[in-house]
């Protein structure tokens, strides 16, 4: 009963619990609502087709999904779970990233080569930027200089600056850019190569590579790590890259950039998440259709939930 009590407040928007996960569930057409802490699913609602990308809004009031197949991203009540409106995405949106002012969100668009800016308060486009071929992940620096793009077919890291939304300089990476990350302090730009098998680290200021970090995993043959994920937490300590069908997370020293472990999790892992004090992260395993919590004070994967099929996008709520 008491449990029962707990989730009730949680969804009513409550603080009985430290935090929730949001996990956009590819197949199902649906968003599932984890309890992290308590290690269960609490509920999945239906949402558009092929949903998969996935942002907080800044007052964690709202999540923006993108549902591909429906050409749209939507916009999600965070207490109700119902769907209160749309934003103008742009054809087959699938990533995408809020800036920090948490005013203007930056969609791929990758049938047409564009990144739409959409400004959130009027709910319109504001401008569809002209990228490489494929454009994939979207990440927004911290101090809101940059918006970068990678284009997958084009294996090239498009810099926008964010106050003309013209592109300034362009970085080449390994092929099939996936995943991207800024540090904290902006100074450091993580980017991950699906079939380079690599996360390459560029210099933010002179847009020029410090590294390419490759992964040799014991009993994996090179075609199964396939680089998608990346975080890196506050301090610059430690960075974490989701190795798809290799089923592991990387665990990168952000210092020296030298690979020191990793942890296995489940099947194709995708994408990557912190918790709110970056004690745990969390990941989602498209293939098994769960999610694993590694707790990163043990530096061990402590459980995994099933949430439904084919999760994708998570977005942690304080």
């Amino acid at each position: 009963m008491k449990r029962l009590f707990c989730a009730a407040l949680l969804l009513a928007g409550g603080q009985a619990h430290a935090e929730t996960l949001f996990v956009t569930l590819e197949k199902d057409n649906a968003l599932a609502v984890v309890d992290p802490i308590e290690g269960k699913l609490i509920k999945t609602v239906p949402v558009g087709q092929r949903p998969r990308g996935i942002v907080l809004s800044k007052d964690l009031q709202q999540l923006y999904i993108a549902a591909g197949d429906d050409d749209t991203l939507q916009i999600v009540d965070t207490n109700t779970l119902q769907v209160i409106g749309t934003l103008p995405s742009g054809e087959d949106p699938e990533t995408f990233a809020i800036n920090p002012e948490g005013n203007r969100l930056y969609v791929s668009n990758e049938d047409d080569s564009l990144v739409t800016a959409i400004d959130i308060p009027s709910k319109k486009a504001v401008k569809q930027i002209k990228v490489g071929v494929e454009p994939e992940p979207v990440a927004v620096s911290p101090d809101s200089k940059w918006v970068v793009n990678a284009s997958e077919a084009t294996n090239m890291v498009h810099w926008i600056e964010q106050k003309s939304l013209k592109i300034v300089d362009n970085t080449l990476v390994d092929t099939r850019p996936r995943g991207m990350a800024f540090t904290a302090d902006s100074k450091q730009l993580w980017v991950t190569s699906e079939l380079g098998g690599t996360a390459t680290v560029i210099d933010a200021e002179t847009r020029k590579i410090i590294k390419t970090i490759k992964f040799e995993v014991p009993g994996v043959t090179k075609d199964m790590i396939q680089p998608v994920g990346v975080a890196i937490d506050q301090n610059r300590k430690w960075a974490y890259v989701a190795l798809g069908p290799a089923n592991r997370v990387a665990l990168i020293n952000a210092q020296t950039l030298e690979v020191e472990n990793y942890f296995l999790v489940g099947q194709r892992v995708w994408n990557l998440a912190f918790s709110p004090d970056q004690k745990r992260l969390y990941t989602t395993n498209g293939v098994s259709n769960d999610i694993s919590i590694i707790d990163l004070e043990a530096m061990s994967v402590s459980k995994s939930i099933g949430v439904g099929h084919y999760p994708w996008g998570v977005a942690v709520k304080p």
